[in-house]
C-alpha cells in the first residue's frame, strides 16, 4: 500500500500498478517495484506501515478502520487502528431505533446472541458428536432384552455430560470479554504441557 503526500498531508493512495503525475512530471509505475523507499519519498510517495498495535482478535473484538497518516517527525506513513470494541458477551433483546422490541413473524422476541451462547452452543454441539458415537449401545440395550451398556461407555457418557456442563457454567461465570478469552486460551507450561482453564472433553473410548 502506498500514500501520495503533499505539504504534509496524504491525498491519495495510489495502487502501484500504474504510473502517476506529480507536478506535471509523469512517473512511471515502475517506481513502485524499482525505486528505493528513499527516492519514492522524495518526490512525496511513501510505502504505508502498517501499525497493529491497537488491532485485536476479531473472534472477540471489532475492530475500528485504519487510519492512515504521515508523520512528519518520523517522516513515514503509517495506518493504524483506533481502539477496538469488545462483542457482545451476553445476549441481548433486540430494539429499534426507538428502543422498542423487535419481534420475528412469529410475534416472538429477536434475540442478539453474545459471545457466551455463541460458544455453550459450539461445545454442546461437540458433547451431541461425542455421545452420538456411542448411542448404539444404549438403542441396543433398549432393543435387546438380554444386552447391557458396558460399564465403561455408562461412564464415559456421564463424564461428557458432567464435562459439557462444567464448560457452560464456566462460561456463564465469566464477567468480561478478557475473562472469556483466558478461560479458552490454550497455553503451555514449563514442561511443555499445552492446556486451557476450560479444560478438555474425557478421552474417547474405543
Amino acid at each position: 500500500m502506498f500514500a501520495q503526500v503533499i505539504d504534509g498531508s496524504v491525498v491519495s493512495h495510489p495502487k502501484g500498478n500504474k504510473g502517476i503525475i506529480i507536478d506535471d512530471v509523469q512517473y512511471p509505475s515502475t517506481i513502485y517495484t524499482l525505486w528505493t523507499e528513499a527516492e519514492r519519498n522524495a518526490i512525496g510517495i511513501y510505502t504505508v506501515e502498517i501499525d497493529n498495535t491497537n488491532f485485536k482478535d476479531e473472534t472477540y473484538y471489532i475492530n475500528t478502520n485504519q487510519t492512515i497518516a504521515y508523520d512528519s517527525s518520523a517522516d513515514k506513513v503509517t495506518a493504524s487502528y483506533g481502539t477496538a470494541t469488545a462483542k457482545r458477551l451476553n445476549d441481548e433483546n433486540a430494539v429499534d431505533e426507538d428502543g422498542d422490541p423487535i419481534l420475528d413473524d412469529d410475534g416472538d422476541q429477536v434475540v442478539n446472541y453474545g459471545l457466551k451462547t455463541h460458544y455453550k452452543n459450539q461445545f454442546n454441539a461437540q458433547a451431541k458428536g461425542l455421545l452420538e458415537k456411542t448411542d448404539w449401545y444404549v438403542i441396543k440395550a433398549t432393543d435387546v432384552e438380554s444386552y447391557s451398556v458396558p460399564s465403561n461407555i455408562t461412564t464415559y457418557r456421564s463424564q461428557v455430560r458432567a464435562k459439557v456442563n462444567s464448560m457452560e457454567s464456566d462460561i456463564d461465570d465469566c464477567s468480561t470479554v478478557e475473562e472469556l478469552i483466558t478461560l479458552l486460551s490454550y497455553t503451555t507450561n514449563d514442561a511443555g504441557v499445552t492446556s486451557r482453564p476450560l479444560g478438555e472433553f474425557p478421552d474417547e473410548v474405543v
